[in-house]
């Protein structure tokens, strides 16, 4: 784990939709930690540090609640609609080792065939990885793909220690051509057509 992860919460025993403002307000986050059987732990993060670390997909943060030490993976962010502030952060308990199932977003690198454009049908796929080495997205490359070419999630090069959780014929990416570079193609024969002088 990185220095930036290790993240101070304070337990907070005071709950509300009032309490939450004036915590917000003095730059802190209220969150909750759950899983593994436990009860729910309300707690209070850091704003500015945990706002930057919540910007990875799947961000997993070393917290130190009253000199303990435990991992929690970000699995909801709450925002508020209008001005994008954190409202209330869901963090579930992991452990080293474990092995815990997360939406991954999907990069597409490389460039595919001249005059084709390249569709992603699933921004994100399902995977299982372990709660350490969680990767913040995975590349697809479509370099030199033609038209017509599919990448399904099973086609996914995976990180290692990776299993696929999505169904393996869910679309990933589509190489196709424009329909107006189709379409501007058949218009020089019926405008040359048009241009023909009519006859006298």
């Amino acid at each position: 784990m990185s220095e930036d992860t290790k993240v101070i919460a304070e337990l907070r025993t005071s709950f509300g939709k009032g309490f939450a403002r004036r915590l917000r307000a003095a730059g802190q986050i209220p969150a909750v930690i759950y899983g593994h059987g436990t009860e729910p732990v309300h707690v209070a993060l850091p704003g500015h540090q945990v706002g930057l670390l919540v910007r990875r997909a799947n961000a997993l943060l070393e917290l130190d609640i009253e000199g303990k030490a435990q991992l929690a993976l970000v699995k909801d962010v709450q925002k508020d609609p209008v001005h994008q502030i954190i409202e209330h952060i869901d963090l579930l308990v992991v452990k080293k080792g474990e092995k815990v199932s997360i939406d991954v977003p999907v990069v597409v690198t490389g460039e595919s065939a001249s005059g084709t454009i390249v569709n992603l049908d699933a921004t994100t796929i399902s995977i299982e990885a372990e709660a350490t080495h969680i990767p913040q997205h995975i590349e697809v490359s479509v370099e030199g793909l033609e038209e017509g070419a599919h990448i399904t999630a099973a086609d996914v090069v995976l990180p290692k220690g990776a299993t696929l959780v999505t169904d393996g014929e869910v679309l990933v990416v589509a190489i196709s051509v424009p329909a107006a570079v189709v379409e501007d193609e058949e218009a020089p024969a019926e405008e040359a057509a048009a241009e023909e002088p009519a006859a006298e």
